[in-house]
């Protein structure tokens, strides 16, 4: 009889220890550790031992991430309540470099808008306006061949990885683009989550209106 014969009648028959008890209190496994005689219920102790500290690690897991993203959540609270304290550009402006550099640790940010009234018009071209319209989400990624990388004047060549979040009017039209960049490859890359970016895009956006007082229209293709 083959070991999967065994195996299927057995799990078919859960009743057959209770008949042969004895051979239950008699059957030993090797300890996956020390490879010594153990009892099956030794072995099924040591099973759960494992899944505990599988389930542990997992736990640990998980309160690590949810503290972390208390902590990002009170830093966008923070950003929030500071833009709308804002009253002008100049000091949305200071209020979005200082918080994305200061309690996010952004070392670079770059900020310009279109179609508005505003001191943040230079540098904008129609190919990073165009770009800036069909993007659904934050972009995270590689700065290499990004036009906006330019922004960043003489840093730019050290820069490695970095976040485009476009700014959108309530009626969806992109009326400018924050970019925010690091020298650390792995610091936005491709697969990192946006709903954070996305909310700040989107205060952001609220906040710079609201100073700016002007609706965009969206750039022509």
């Amino acid at each position: 009889m083959s070991a999967e014969a065994v195996a299927r009648y057995l799990h078919d028959h859960p009743e057959f220890f209770d008949a042969y008890t004895d051979v239950l209190a008699l059957m030993t496994l090797p300890d996956p550790h020390t490879g010594r005689a153990i009892s099956i219920t030794e072995k099924q102790l040591f099973t759960l031992r494992d899944k505990v500290r599988t389930l542990e690690a997992k736990l640990a897991e998980l309160i690590t991430f949810g503290n972390e993203n208390d902590a990002i959540s009170s830093k966008v609270h923070d950003l929030a309540v500071a833009l709308i304290a804002a009253q002008d550009e100049a000091t949305m402006v200071r209020v979005i470099y200082s918080h994305l550099g200061g309690a996010f640790s952004v070392p670079h940010v770059a900020l310009r808008v279109w179609n508005m009234p505003s001191s943040l018009l230079d540098a904008v071209t129609d190919t990073t306006k165009i770009f800036a319209a069909g993007l659904k989400r934050p972009l995270c990624g590689p700065a290499a061949e990004q036009e906006s990388v330019t922004w960043f004047g003489e840093a730019a060549a050290h820069l490695r990885s970095m976040a485009q979040v476009p700014l959108r009017d309530a009626h969806g039209a992109c009326f400018g683009l924050l970019v925010m960049a690091s020298e650390e490859a792995h610091r936005f890359y491709p697969a990192l989550g946006t709903l954070y970016l996305e909310r700040i895009g989107d205060m952001a956006s609220a906040a710079l209106q609201r100073v700016l007082g002007a609706s965009p229209s969206a750039p022509s293709n």
